[in-house]
């Protein structure tokens, strides 16, 4: 018996299955548009795909003949066999884009010989611009064709999120990923991006894809939507104008008094709404990226900035802008630890009161403890231990390349930002106990400091923290 389709994950397939009856619906009108010229360019209408049918499809798509409606027309009616294809089908769709649209390996063996051999200023740059012009393979004049197209920036954007799966398994495949990632980086430059805030009056559309978007807390419905959209919250986002009903990326903000450590009375929908210009502190406790199509495409550390400048301008009474942010692998990394029997990682007097109220566990059973958080004494001989723990563990532990292991940590030491103060039990959801093993950090945003933290951390790797941070690894 098949299990049913969870509520969250309904909710979100209904959203984008609207959005691509749409697609498909505007398509089907462009392509008739010009049916009467795309002779021998039939639409393969089975569901796994004819390799002939799409490789005429795609070479009718280059060949240049006719104007741009015709072009359009090509475009269209190629997307749309696309989008009727089951997955094996797309599978065979990309893999023949990328196999046999790929570069004329000949044709740049000519010119660079052509190019060794050159003589003249005047022969020289017409062999360069020869050779730059054989380097672009075909595959990317193809598919620069769907930018003409309504919604074909955020086609491209979701073929690049199954690129990015199947490449792990094909080298071929990887190709037109570099390539599409390429493309996309040009087209999503900063300069390009506008800034947006979202409010409960926004079109119920863009609002469904918020919630449906949601990476870090979850969003319960409309009446928890609604609380993260009042008077003392801004909800920012990141918008291009190709794609200009699906944020990029965006970010939560509450606007409170004092640092906040606690993600439950943050979210609490029955908490008072506060003046927001009595204000002096705005906590980022969510910033989620919408468009895995778009990984590897940096522009997180602007929208922090430039929500930071915004908020600034609009309530001058703020003084602190920092994070309330999850420690998404300190317990892989603890659990990491433990299996390795690692014998360092309780102080004695940590490890006699740890056994105490555990029935004599070892400390290789620490990361299990977690689980019990509910008896108040395992809290209570918790916390020290994994306070002092996650502050190594943000301060010291590296991946490979020399960046922080958090992929939270590292993002916001990119952006200048320093670790200021850690919050135990700040997340005790499941996800939070999970993940963080209950612990939030607050990452701090002093303007003064952005930028000499930021060089600090990429060029040498140090990591700007507080004073309270650092003395908790002075404990010996």
């Amino acid at each position: 018996m098949t299990e049913p389709t969870p509520a969250p994950a309904r909710f979100f397939e209904g959203v984008f299955d609207r959005t691509l009856t749409n697609l498909r619906s505007a398509w089907r009108e462009i392509a008739e548009s010009a049916r009467g010229v795309l002779a021998g360019a039939s639409r393969a209408e089975s569901s796994s795909g004819d390799a002939d049918q799409l490789r005429q499809q795609m070479l009718s798509c280059l060949d240049g003949r006719g104007g741009e409606v015709t072009a359009r027309a090509r475009a269209a009616d190629l997307g749309r066999t696309y989008l009727s294809l089951d997955a094996e089908g797309r599978e065979r769709f990309l893999r023949l884009l990328a196999g046999e649209f790929d570069v004329n390996r000949n044709e740049i063996d000519r010119c660079c010989n052509a190019l060794i051999n050159a003589s003249g200023a005047d022969r020289r740059a017409a062999t360069e611009r020869a050779l730059r012009t054989a380097l672009e393979p075909p595959r990317i004049t193809l598919l620069r064709q769907f930018n003409a197209l309504p919604e074909g920036v955020k086609f491209l954007v979701d073929r690049r999120a199954e690129l990015i799966d199947l490449g792990q398994r094909d080298p071929l495949l990887a190709s037109l990923d570099e390539d599409l990632k390429g493309l996309l980086a040009n087209w999503f430059d900063i300069g390009f991006l506008e800034l947006k805030r979202i409010t409960w009056e926004s079109p119920a559309a863009l609002l469904e894809k918020l919630m449906a978007y949601e990476a870090v807390h979850e969003i319960r419905g409309w009446t928890d939507l609604k609380n993260r959209l009042e008077a003392d919250r801004r909800c920012f986002a990141f918008f291009h104008p190709r794609m200009p009903d699906e944020p990029l990326i965006f970010v939560e903000v509450a606007l409170v008094s004092g640092m906040t450590g606690d993600i439950h009375a943050l979210l609490d929908e029955a908490a008072p709404i506060v003046d927001p210009h009595s204000a002096d502190s705005a906590i980022f406790y969510s910033i989620s990226n919408c468009q895995r199509g778009l990984v590897g495409i940096s522009f997180g550390d602007f929208l922090i900035k430039r929500v930071v400048d915004a908020l600034a301008t609009e309530l001058p009474r703020l003084k602190v802008f920092a994070t309330l942010s999850p420690v998404p692998g300190f317990r892989a990394w603890l659990e990491g630890l433990s299996r390795a029997g690692q014998s360092d990682l309780l102080l004695p007097a940590e490890r006699t009161a740890i056994e105490a109220v555990s029935a004599g566990a070892p400390q290789g059973d620490l990361a299990a403890l977690v689980d019990r958080y509910a008896d108040p004494k395992i809290a209570a001989a918790l916390r020290d231990p994994l306070i002092r723990l996650c502050a190594r563990y943000l301060l010291h532990e590296r991946t490979p390349s020399g960046r922080a292991l958090d992929p939270v940590a590292h993002f916001h030491l990119s952006n200048g930002a320093r670790v200021e103060r850690l919050n135990w039990l700040g997340d005790t959801s499941p996800k939070g106990l999970q993940q963080s093993a209950g612990i939030m950090v607050n990452y701090l945003y002093r303007l003064s400091e952005i930028e000499v933290n930021h060089e600090a951390y990429r060029g040498e790797g140090r990591v700007a923290a507080s004073s309270a941070i650092r003395n908790l690894l002075r404990v010996s």
